[in-house]
């Protein structure tokens, strides 16, 4: 998870979240627009290791700050904003990645124009092989289910740690260990031909 030079929500020269927040209740939306500043670059993380980037990420992270504004007067402090507004983002782009399967299966097929593709030659083979490692792992990814994805983006991609996960996503601990044992398996089994030594 990202580091800070003072606790969270405390920047050494700025103002609590409690603080904001309640100017944020009160009407005040500069107040608002300093809590999007603080977290906008978590909420980004979160939601780019779910979706990638792109407009449907961006989206996401926008819908995530409106969500916070709109629910502001229920925030009761029970968690972190930090973490209330990751439990939000994750949210978000378990909706995006579910209007992705019903597009991806009614309207999508990359193997319709593959022989349109030019041969790449040289360098840009090099960088063909690399673009298909990233797409290989990503669809690795999108594989999982949305429960053991989620788990494998905030405590391995992000780096929260099982009690951070289990409090982000609302489950025990053991669930976020067990989803992330299968999940490891599963990308292990998905990522085997990159991982296997080149044959001459």
């Amino acid at each position: 998870m990202p580091s800070s030079d003072s606790v969270e929500g405390t920047p050494a020269t700025g103002t609590s979240d409690e603080e904001l927040l309640r100017r944020v209740r009160a009407g005040n939306r500069h107040a608002f627009r300093q809590l999007v500043e603080r977290y906008e670059d978590r909420v980004a993380a979160t939601i780019i290791g779910m979706l990638g980037p792109g407009a449907d990420a961006d989206d996401a992270g926008q819908e995530t700050f409106v969500r916070l504004f709109e629910r502001v007067d229920q925030f009761r402090g029970e968690s972190t904003l930090g973490t209330y507004l990751t439990r939000i983002a994750i949210n978000q782009a378990l909706q995006v990645l579910r209007k992705r399967k019903r597009w991806t299966r009614r309207f999508f097929s990359r193997e319709a124009h593959a022989d349109e593709l030019p041969h790449p030659t040289g360098d840009a083979r090099d960088d063909l092989e690399r673009e298909e490692r990233k797409q290989l792992t990503y669809r690795a990814l999108q594989a999982l289910s949305e429960d053991h994805r989620s788990v494998v983006v905030l405590r391995l991609l992000q780096g929260y740690s099982t009690k951070e996960t289990a409090e982000i996503l609302d489950i025990p601990e053991g669930t976020v260990m067990s989803r992330l044992y299968r999940a490891s398996n599963q990308l292990k089994e998905q990522l085997a031909p990159l991982l296997a030594p080149d044959t001459p």
